[in-house]
């Protein structure tokens, strides 16, 4: 019978260990925003980003606006052939797999006076730990905290109802 409950207990943990959420970054924080003064690629470097994790575009749609683009438009700041075209002031995208992913602002200039940034997406399902530093500038950056935490609400609730069952079994 206490092998049972071990095994029971095991199950439980696991299935609560599962719902492991996703990270929400807003791009540039904790100091900047989706504009001119960010230097996002010391940004994204001290980020671990993960499949299902999101990034948060905030802009003025006035001023700026989102492009993902290819490799080759992200090196030459081309706004020719997006992939995608973001404008509404508060992008939300899912690194939904692995791989690279590059993001402009299509505004004349903006990409040129720095306004791009690369994702590297990793498999995974958590966001929480940083990418390692490297570099004389990896001492003062800032903390790689990702904005809040998501956690899906469906996965929660069978494993608190996992958890509250095998807590019945054991009574």
């Amino acid at each position: 019978m206490a092998a049972r409950r071990t095994i029971l207990l095991a199950m439980a943990a696991m299935a609560i260990l599962s719902t492991a959420s996703a990270a929400i970054y807003n791009m540039g924080e904790p100091g900047g925003a989706w504009d001119l003064s960010t230097n996002y690629g010391t940004w994204a470097s001290f980020r671990n980003f993960q499949t299902n994790d999101q990034i948060v575009f905030k802009y003025s749609p006035q001023a700026h606006d989102v492009l993902e683009v290819s490799k080759a438009d992200y090196d030459s700041c081309s706004t020719a052939s997006p992939v995608t075209t973001l404008n509404s002031g508060n992008d939300v995208v899912t690194l939904n797999a692995t791989g690279t992913r590059y993001f402009i602002c299509g505004f004349p200039g903006h990409c040129a006076g720095g306004m791009k940034v690369k994702i590297d997406v990793m498999p995974g399902s958590s966001s929480t730990s940083p990418a390692p530093a490297s570099g004389p500038s990896a001492t003062n950056a800032p903390p790689p905290t990702p904005v809040s935490t998501a956690t899906n609400v469906e996965s929660t609730g069978f494993g608190l109802a996992v958890l509250l069952a095998v807590v019945g079994l054991m009574a």
